[in-house]
């Protein structure tokens, strides 16, 4: 068994796109490895499903284009490009509404209980503030959830390295503050 030392991830501290990904993986990394959660890619597969049936109705537009030269593919076309769309705007329904920026979906299993766990992000524009957003749905519909606005600062040191330790105690902060049994009404 050979022992794998993590990879350090170095980033520009000053390009907020980067930062805001780099700890976003550093996040997922978290939930899959410490606390030993399965990562769910469902929401990722609606989009993806999405997308394809986009693509599939662009390439049979295409197709009967060219089989069928434009005066006679002329309502195959209106429907495909119509079809296409609505098929886009349902997609920026569903990034918009349903992945809120959701960057990570990991499922637990406690003794008869599935846990759902959400992670989601976001930053302003010109802003050094990091808000992560963590939503946890247990098998019986109660929803709980927590956020956290701390600086870049508090999880990349000065050389632009993500310091994997703070994440894991704030994330692990987070995780038992949310999976403690008090009724919340």
């Amino acid at each position: 068994m050979t022992n794998e030392t993590p990879e350090v991830v170095k980033i520009n501290k000053w390009d907020g796109a980067a930062a805001k990904n780099a700890i976003d993986d550093a996040i997922r990394e978290v939930f899959t490895g410490e606390l030993k959660c399965k990562e769910s890619f469902a929401l990722i597969d609606g989009r993806l499903f999405l997308c394809a049936l986009a693509v599939g109705v662009a390439l049979y537009a295409l197709l009967w284009d060219y089989l069928y030269p434009f005066p006679q593919s002329r309502l195959v076309l209106i429907i495909c490009v119509s079809s296409y769309f609505i098929l886009m705007s349902i997609l920026t329904l569903y990034t918009t509404f349903k992945e809120k920026g959701i960057f990570v979906v990991a499922r637990e299993k406690v003794s008869n209980n599935t846990r759902t766990w959400e992670a989601s992000s976001y930053v302003k524009k010109h802003d050094d503030k990091y808000n992560l957003v963590l939503v946890m749905r247990d098998s019986s519909g109660r929803t709980r959830e927590a956020s956290v606005n701390k600086s870049f600062a508090n999880f990349i040191d000065t050389n632009g390295t993500v310091v994997q330790t703070l994440i894991v105690n704030e994330i692990t902060k987070l995780y038992n503050s949310l999976s403690s049994e008090k009724k919340e009404k």
